[in-house]
């Protein structure tokens, strides 16, 4: 049987810090092409007028590997991946509220 080891990094990255979109890119280990269509499907938001000069929010990178782990595991498409995004992040917000209020009684 053949052995195999499958290497695991992580970034470590602020909600404040930019990214640029070769940033991006090499964090999340995709092209710029898979990077603008989900800005074109609203998936992430990049500040800056021209593909050049983009930079994206720290948060992105969570956005852009999820996509990319739902796009290889589920095949999702781009829309369902932009929805599922959504719903991950309603129950994100979800949590959090119910954690705070466990806190304050």
């Amino acid at each position: 049987m053949k052995d195999v080891h499958e290497l695991v990094t992580a970034t470590l990255v602020d909600d404040d810090q930019l990214l640029t979109l070769a940033d991006l890119c090499r964090a999340c280990d995709v092209h710029a092409e898979v990077i603008t269509d989900m800005v074109d499907y609203g998936i992430i938001e990049p500040c800056g007028e021209s593909t050049g000069r983009w930079q994206f929010s720290g948060g992105c990178l969570w956005r852009v590997t999820t996509v990319v782990r739902l796009q290889r595991d589920l095949e999702v498409n781009l829309a369902g991946a932009a929805l599922a995004l959504d719903l991950l992040e309603e129950l994100r917000d979800l949590r959090r509220q119910i954690k705070s209020a466990g806190r304050g009684s």
